[in-house]
């Protein structure tokens, strides 16, 4: 019987097991509507996590108490869009381009990816790039977590044969859990029993249907929340920074809760 204290300090306490969406609903319409994800004891989280035990929530909208945006619905907007555009692009020039990361920044996002031999993008393709954004936005498909026990999840990498999520799923099962979800580097060694036990990978809609990605999260509840963004530019990056590997091509994108906002964005920028 979880008892769930709010940021008013008021608390709420509820039978069995409940999502971070369940106890929004109970608090009102409008914020059920408006939110994106949560923080479960200070940490971000998505909207669908089951909550089984006491903890303080916080639910997390585009905007704060005093109208101000959000930083983590920005984090989840911003995170989430990257995902939309890393689809859009294999959309546009196929299946083949190799994924390598795509993390939220403080003024948008990007994803590093490997265009195959004789492939490669430019500024010239951000309109068809957008344009395919936009019709996976306008699917309002959920994005679903799911998670694979180490082996299971390293073995399917490895049969999919992206060498760079090979490395991230490595990388990330060395992590103490902690960092699995700040998306911070581990600063040393983890102590013995904290390394994560999974894989999460998170689907743009139904596992093992729609376009899947090898990530910690969280995201938005679906597509349609993603709002208004943009693809902005394009560069050269080593993997790890490390020059004596490929160099790969990073696409930078942001992402606002508005139009209006974005336009005040590029606006300042230009």
């Amino acid at each position: 019987m979880p008892t769930i204290t709010l940021p008013d300090n008021s608390t709420k306490s509820f039978p069995g097991p409940v999502t971070a969406k369940q106890v929004a609903e109970s608090i009102g319409a409008r914020l059920a509507q408006a939110a994106l994800g949560c923080k479960i004891d200070g940490e971000l989280r998505d909207l669908s996590t089951v909550i089984d035990h006491d903890c303080k929530l916080a639910i997390v909208t585009p905007q704060t108490r005093d109208k101000a945006a959000d930083p983590d619905g920005l984090f989840l907007i911003r995170h989430s869009a990257a995902h939309v555009m890393a689809e859009a692009i294999q959309r546009v020039f196929g299946n083949d381009v190799q994924l390598a990361y795509g993390p939220p920044l403080a003024t948008g996002f990007y994803y590093d990816m490997a265009f195959p031999s004789g492939k490669t993008m430019s500024s010239s393709d951000f309109a068809q790039v957008e344009a395919e954004m936009k019709k996976i936005i306008a699917e309002d498909r959920p994005f679903t977590r799911y998670e694979q026990n180490s082996g299971e999840g390293l073995s399917r990498l490895r049969t999919e044969g992206n060498k760079y999520k090979i490395d991230n799923a490595e990388r990330a099962l060395a992590m103490p859990s902690s960092v699995y979800r700040s998306s911070k580097p581990a600063a040393a060694e983890p102590e013995p029993g904290t390394r994560n036990p999974a894989l999460s990978f998170y689907a743009t809609g139904t596992p093992g249907q729609n376009w899947e990605d090898l990530c910690r999260g969280p995201h938005v509840p679906s597509t349609a929340k993603i709002g208004a963004f943009k693809v902005t530019s394009i560069a050269g990056a080593y993997w790890h920074g490390d020059e004596t590997k490929q160099q790969l091509q990073r696409v930078y994108g942001t992402a606002f809760p508005t139009q209006k906002d974005l336009d005040q964005y590029l606006n300042q920028i230009e």
